[in-house]
């Protein structure tokens, strides 16, 4: 048995669940009533969507859905950004929502402060985009895992990985 247990903490996008959501989505404003005759369309971007449709209140109603066919497929909504509005061409509105992904340095130090902090024993390490826990109580490990899925330091999707 290892002396030292460890795990990943990364914020990823599964690419495929998104796209999988996207055509739910596309698929639902097909066929709803309050959709009918309204020119809506969702494209994926490289880190960002881009929703264009008739006004403010289908935008809510796009959104609405899109939140909720992500959660449907088990991704986190956090992954979704601040939105920007604009008007687009024929009085419609486009909205530019960025993908969030990927841990910065910044929101890095915060949770490997926030580890330090909580349990002094465990060793956080920044490693690019992912921080490595590693320490030898795996009881400790799963309780950093609880306390970041519970009061998560940052709004960023966390995922952990590799854990050994």
């Amino acid at each position: 048995m290892a002396s030292e247990h460890s795990f990943d903490i990364v914020s990823e996008i599964d690419l495929q669940e998104l796209a999988n959501a996207l055509d739910q989505v596309r698929k639902e404003i097909i066929v709803r009533y309050d959709f009918k005759g309204v020119p809506t369309d969702i494209k994926q971007e490289d880190k960002a969507l881009t929703i264009t449709t008739a006004d403010e209140h289908k935008l809510r109603a796009v959104r609405d859905i899109l939140e909720t066919k992500l959660m449907r497929r088990g991704l986190d909504i956090k992954i979704l950004g601040e939105a920007k509005n604009e008007p687009a061409s024929g009085g419609q509105i486009r909205s530019h929502i960025p993908l969030l992904a990927g841990i910065d340095a910044e929101n890095a130090k915060k949770i490997n402060k926030l580890i330090r902090d909580k349990f002094p024993k465990v060793k956080p390490t920044i490693q690019g985009e992912t921080i490595r826990v590693s320490g030898k109580s795996i009881d400790e490990l799963q309780a950093i895992m609880t306390l970041l899925k519970a009061s998560a330091p940052v709004a960023l999707p966390l995922q952990f990985i590799n854990y050994r």
